[in-house]
């Protein structure tokens, strides 16, 4: 009897046990401490949290929530309508997710009572680079290098830039009042706030952003020395006389494999879902596929992490790296930034250049390069381009270069570095049904057409003379050529086409109407003592094109010619008409953006070409204007993308009608667009548009039942004071829109990925 006693209690502990374990397993995660410990991985299952803190930071109409506890703090992303301020003890409930480090999205944030925010930590450079004092309220203090008031989703936003004593942090804080910007210029100043990170899309630390919630938290501790206004004037050619940098940054050391080489360039170090560009003057031999460890000075650029001055140390260890084999719609995120990729797609043309050979494919909706360098220092002549047919089918393999790195994770430009021509599996070759192939069988058929007329002329009208025959036939032998030439229209075609028949039907009447309402051939006025035939023209899916219609007399006898004649015309203007719809599609689609009915990158680039060069033979001026829209991917991410075309959609129709009609719109893939604007002399002319373009996001946008209020960014050049190629006109507006973006954004930190900066 005790024997089952003692089982049976130790039944019901094992019970016990189970129970709490299970209880456990579901129970929220209760302290800011119980989420830090956590992994990204346990992070990312979406585990259930219900804690409580102080609110250090939120700006109303944001979703940037900072909360700490003690001096361990913790980023929410909540909804843009709470009421909260900093000091006010709130409950949040949501679930984590993974980040730079785990963090929260909330379902409900309770208020509890409201108290004095926690005492700040006086913070150093290298522990906010080094992420110690992560999402924690904190003091900086440094020099004013430039001040702003930028406007963020209708919101005055105070945008500063401080040189601290190791580095370089920004600060937003939102403008309560008129601000003298020029007096906190050069300012030795104090700044109170959440320590926010900017990062890559590799969620890899590239900057630092302090969130302040107010202008109180900004204190200044020394004025400028001098004050801007009262700085003498340098000639420009000496503005380098005041240039001074100390740089303290250590070296540091990294180990991977070998992805990429360009001798006394570029070296791409891959290690795991990491990788690194590392720029070198190394020029000794290195084999891609292996070992090699590199010590160099660690910096940014275009807002992803680089690797300056490397030393390269190549190890005889193969490590042999698989390419991820991925889609355009997947490297234009940047998610494989620097990786080594395998994909998919059409080549569209290829050119090789000075130094280097380019082969431009189309992959979905994106177009995109795929670059083999030629080494500076080779000897003699690079060897042979690879030759690969326009419309081939290719696998290419090689390192992802995310071109605009700077724009987070939003959706944007990729090219592919190779590392040899083998790189390149060509897959399929190109399809019969191009226009080059169609235009070719349009001229046979027609020459066949033209060849059985002849024949059946011959027998029917063998008493003509030789001369007249002769004569009619170096007639049609003369509009075959134009037809394979191409240098025949539509109507002319089918009017060929009646003549045909008419000739082959001794003279009788012949004529056309197709299903556009018009019309080719001869028609009678009457129809009286006449005997009609006529036959469909039908497309190879069975729709109606047109008909085709002779006229006889009415005496004589229907006969097996005349149905002959015309079928055989039906079929070729069927042909012709459908040849020439697929060479118009194929030609609208090459320049033109599906979506918005916008000239696309490659027809501006051509257009832009073509600008250049008459403006050099005229010595005239014109304009470029760059347009991205903010915020997109959030829209895209709360109403859905279709959603998100529409709202694409409106923004045009908006924008073009405040264009010239000489002026040309592009859109450049994504959410960027680009303006030629013709004949403008200055700066002011190119601004008056931008003003009326700005104008547009004036209103909200009407989408179905959501009200979405947009805004853009926009940068802009003049031809050819801002340069006089296409490279140097594209960089000047693309880097004047990313200096306005960071004006009027002032790289809000957004988890989204909807803003300029992805930050927490």
């Amino acid at each position: 009897m005790k024997l089952y006693r003692t089982f049976g209690q130790v039944f019901f502990a094992v019970l016990l046990c189970t129970a709490v374990m299970g209880t456990a397993e579901t129970a929220p995660l209760t302290t800011l401490g119980a989420i830090h410990s956590l992994t990204n991985q346990e992070a990312s299952r979406g585990l259930p949290v219900s804690f409580s803190g102080v609110v250090t930071y939120y700006a109303n109409g944001n979703v940037d929530l900072f909360v700490q506890d003690g001096q361990t703090a913790i980023y929410v992303e909540t909804t843009p309508s709470q009421t909260l301020a900093p000091g006010d003890r709130v409950v949040v409930t949501g679930t984590t997710r993974a980040s730079f480090r785990p963090e929260v999205k909330a379902d409900r944030i309770v208020v509890q009572g409201h108290g004095e925010p926690p005492a700040p930590v006086q913070a150093e450079f290298r522990q906010l680079i080094r992420a110690e004092l992560d999402c924690q309220r904190a003091t900086v203090r440094g020099f004013v290098r430039s001040a702003n008031v930028v406007k963020d989703e209708g919101n005055s936003i105070l945008y500063l830039q401080l040189q601290m004593k190791d580095g370089t942090v920004d600060a937003q804080m939102p403008e309560s009042g008129p601000t003298d910007l020029a007096s906190l210029l050069d300012a030795e100043v104090e700044l109170t706030g959440a320590v926010a990170g900017r990062f890559d899309r590799k969620m890899q630390i590239t900057g630092i952003l302090i969130e302040a919630s107010s202008v109180a938290d900004l204190k200044v501790i020394r004025p400028a020395a001098v004050a801007p206004k009262d700085l003498p004037i340098t000639p420009i050619d000496q503005m380098l006389s005041g240039y001074s940098v100390q740089n303290n940054t250590g070296r540091v050391k990294i180990t991977g494999t070998i992805t990429y080489y360009l001798p006394g360039s570029t070296l791409v170090l891959q290690n795991g879902d990491r990788s690194v560009l590392v720029t070198t003057q190394f020029e000794r031999p290195a084999k891609v596929g292996n070992l090699a460890t590199v010590s160099g000075f660690p910096d940014v650029e275009n807002g992803s992490l680089v690797l300056t001055s490397g030393a390269v140390d190549v190890l005889n260890s193969p490590s042999s790296v698989a390419p991820v084999e991925s889609s355009s719609d997947v490297l234009a995120r940047g998610g494989h930034a620097l990786d080594l990729v395998s994909i998919e797609a059409k080549l569209i043309t290829a050119v090789r250049e000075a130094g280097q050979d380019e082969y431009v494919f189309v992959s979905g909706e994106h177009l995109f390069k795929a670059i083999l360098q030629h080494p500076r220092h080779l000897d003699g002549a690079p060897g042979p381009m690879r030759q690969i047919e326009a419309g081939s089918m290719v696998r290419i393999v090689g390192v992802c270069r995310v071109t605009e790195a700077q724009e987070s994770q939003k959706p944007t430009a990729f090219d592919i570095l190779l590392r040899s021509p083998e790189d390149l599996t060509v897959l399929a070759g190109p399809s019969f049904l191009t226009v080059r192939n169609l235009t070719f069988l349009t001229g046979a058929l027609l020459a066949g057409m033209v060849l059985i007329g002849i024949f059946a002329w011959r027998r029917e009208r063998g008493g003509r003379t030789h001369i007249a025959r002769l004569a009619r036939m170096e007639q049609m032998r003369s509009r075959v050529l134009e037809h394979l030439n191409g240098s025949t229209s539509l109507l002319d075609m089918v009017e060929e086409a009646t003549e045909i028949v008419s000739f082959r039907l001794n003279g009788a009447a012949c004529w056309c109407e197709i299903a556009d309402g018009l019309q080719r051939g001869t028609r009678p006025k009457q129809f009286t003592g006449l005997r009609i035939i006529e036959h469909q023209i039908l497309s190879r899916s069975g729709t109606q094109l047109g008909v085709i219609s002779a006229a006889l007399h009415a005496k004589t006898k229907p006969t097996r010619i005349e149905t002959d004649a015309l079928s055989s015309a039906a079929g070729l203007i069927s042909l012709a008409i459908e040849n020439r719809r697929l060479y118009s599609d194929l030609q609208h689609r090459s320049e033109f953006d599906l979506l918005t009915e916008l000239h696309n990158r490659f027809s501006l680039e051509k257009r832009l070409g073509e600008m250049i060069e008459r403006a050099k033979v005229e010595k005239s001026s014109f304009g470029l204007v760059y347009v991205d829209l903010d915020g997109f991917k959030l829209i895209n991410d709360q109403y859905g993308h279709q959603v998100g075309d529409r709202y694409l959609q409106q923004v045009t129709l908006r924008m073009k009608h405040q264009l010239r009609p000489n002026d040309v719109m592009a859109r450049l893939g994504g959410d960027e667009f680009a303006v030629l604007l013709y004949h403008a002399s200055s700066h002011e002319e190119i601004d008056a548009v931008v003003e009326r373009l700005e104008g547009c996001f004036s209103d909200p946008f009407q989408v179905g039942e959501n009200q979405i209020r947009g805004a853009a960014s926009f940068g802009v050049a003049l031809f050819p004071v801002d340069g006089n190629t296409q490279d140097s006109l594209l960089n000047s507006a693309d880097a004047a829109m990313y200096v306005a973006k960071h004006q009027r954004r002032a790289n809000q930190p957004k988890h989204d990925g909807a803003d300029i900066e992805f930050t927490r």
